[in-house]
C-alpha cells in the first residue's frame, strides 16, 4: 500500500488514490464539474486524457453522462464540491445511478464547515443524509490522508456505489501504512471506561482525541472511535463501545437529522440503549470564516466536545 505521505493536501490524496487505481483498471474514467484546478484532477487528465471528462458547471448533467459510461462497463469516479455533488445532482443520483444500478463514485470535497470561505451555501450539512437514502450507496469519511487514500481504493474495490466525504485543503497523518484501515470496521483510537465518543472525519476525529485529553485530565477515561466507514456501519463496535461505557457521544460535521448520531441512535435504541449525547449541527445554515473561527461558531472544538462529554456523564 502506497504511503500517503508523499502528498500535501487531502485533494492530491484523493486524487493520487484514483490515478493509482486507474494504471490497473483501464474501466476507471473521471468527470469532473469545471474544478480540476480545485480538487486536482488535473493530474488524471495529465496521465489519461482520453479518460477523463469536464461536464461543465451542470453537476445533474454530469452524472447522468457517469450512469451512461458505467452501463457500458465503465467505472466512472466524479467530482464536485460536496453541496453540488449531493443536492443539486440529487435526482440523478436516486434514479440514474441508485435505482438502475449502476457503479459510480462521487466524490463530495469541502463537506460541512469545510467549506470555509465559500460560505453557507456551500456548506453540506445534509449530504450523509440524502446518501443514506440511496440503497446500496457506501459512504466515507476518512479522518486522515492514509486513511483516504487506502478507502478510496477500497471502495473501488467493493464494487457498490459510493460517496467519499473530503477537504480538500491541508493534510495530516494518523496512519501509517502499517496500521489496519478497512471499509467497515471504525478504529478504535483510545480505550476508556467512562464514555464513547464516536467521531467522523478529519475536524471531528481531530477534536475527539483532543477532547479525551482534556478528559483525562479530569480523571475521565473516554473511547475514541474513528467511524472513518459510515456506511455500512460497524455495529459490532459501536455496540461494544456502548454496552462497555453506557454513554455515547456521537460528534459529525453535518445535521443530526439523517445524519450519523441519528443512524448510531436508531441502532443502539433497538439493541443496547444507553444514554446519549450529539454533536453537531442544529437548525441553523453555514456562514462564512476560516476553519479557526467556525469550529468555535459551532462548537466543534476539543474543548465544547470534553464539555459535552461531562455533560452527558452528569445525567
Amino acid at each position: 500500500m502506497k504511503d500517503a505521505h508523499v502528498y500535501s493536501h487531502y485533494r492530491d490524496t484523493v486524487i493520487g488514490a484514483v490515478v493509482d487505481l486507474a494504471a490497473e483498471h483501464p474501466e476507471i474514467v473521471f468527470l469532473d464539474a469545471d474544478l480540476s484546478s480545485c480538487i486536482g484532477s488535473t493530474a488524471f487528465q495529465k496521465a489519461y486524457p482520453d479518460r477523463f471528462f469536464n461536464c461543465g458547471i451542470a453537476e445533474a448533467n454530469m452524472v447522468g453522462v457517469a450512469a451512461g459510461l458505467a452501463s457500458t462497463g465503465l467505472v466512472p469516479f466524479i467530482h464536485s464540491f460536496g453541496c453540488f455533488a449531493s443536492r443539486r445532482d440529487y435526482d440523478q443520483l436516486f434514479i440514474s445511478v441508485g435505482y438502475t444500478h449502476q457503479r459510480v463514485h462521487i466524490i463530495g470535497s469541502d463537506p460541512g464547515i469545510t467549506a470555509q470561505y465559500n460560505g453557507g451555501t456551500h456548506m453540506p450539512f445534509e449530504d450523509i443524509a440524502l446518501m443514506r437514502q440511496i440503497p446500496g450507496m457506501v459512504i466515507v469519511e476518512p479522518s486522515d490522508a492514509q486513511s483516504l487514500y487506502e478507502l478510496t481504493q477500497q471502495v473501488y474495490e467493493n464494487g457498490q456505489s459510493s460517496y467519499i466525504r473530503t477537504p480538500r485543503k491541508g493534510i495530516s497523518f494518523r496512519y501509517t501504512t502499517e496500521d489496519h484501515i478497512e471499509l467497515g470496521k471504525g478504529i478504535e483510537l483510545r480505550d476508556g471506561g467512562d464514555i464513547a465518543i464516536i467521531a467522523t472525519g478529519v475536524l471531528m476525529v481531530d477534536a475527539a482525541m483532543g477532547a479525551a485529553d482534556i478528559l483525562r485530565g479530569k480523571g475521565i477515561e473516554a473511547t475514541v472511535i474513528d467511524l472513518h466507514t459510515i456506511r455500512p456501519l460497524d455495529t459490532e463496535l459501536v455496540e461494544k463501545a456502548a454496552k462497555r461505557c453506557g454513554r455515547v457521544l456521537v460528534a459529525e460535521n453535518g445535521r443530526y437529522a439523517g445524519g450519523v448520531g441519528e443512524m448510531i441512535a436508531s441502532h443502539l435504541a433497538a439493541v443496547c440503549p444507553v444514554r446519549m449525547g450529539f454533536l453537531s449541527v442544529g437548525e441553523r445554515f453555514g456562514e462564512v470564516g476560516n476553519l479557526s473561527y467556525l469550529s468555535k461558531a459551532f462548537g466543534f472544538t476539543a474543548e465544547n466536545m470534553a464539555a459535552k462529554a461531562e455533560e452527558l456523564l452528569a445525567k
